[in-house]
């Protein structure tokens, strides 16, 4: 009779996950990155230019919380930015980064 009653339920792992639908998560895309002085950080103005490392046309890191998950490019919908996924980082290595 327990039996009949496991088969008649949901998966633990599908229930697990509608649990975490509903938590807020941050979502970033990255640009690039570059490292400057702090007498050069005083020296920014309005139209001032912060050269980055990456190369214009270098897919954008995809963060979520800070951990990278993919890489993706900048795309209009409507008048808004948005980003198209690409590469889709291995999740055995997102949870390596954790």
């Amino acid at each position: 009779m327990a039996e009949e009653n496991q088969t008649d339920s949901k998966p633990d792992g599908i229930e697990n996950l509608k649990v975490l639908e509903n938590i807020d998560v941050e979502l970033t895309v990255e640009v690039g990155r570059t490292e400057i002085t702090i007498r050069d950080l005083l020296r920014l103005n309005e139209g001032s230019v912060v050269e980055l490392e990456r190369l214009a046309g270098d897919p954008l890191d995809i963060l979520i919380n800070n951990t990278k998950i993919a890489k993706g490019e900048v795309v209009m919908i409507g008048e808004r930015f948005g980003v198209r996924f690409g590469e889709i980082v291995d999740p055995e290595k997102r949870m390596e980064s954790l």
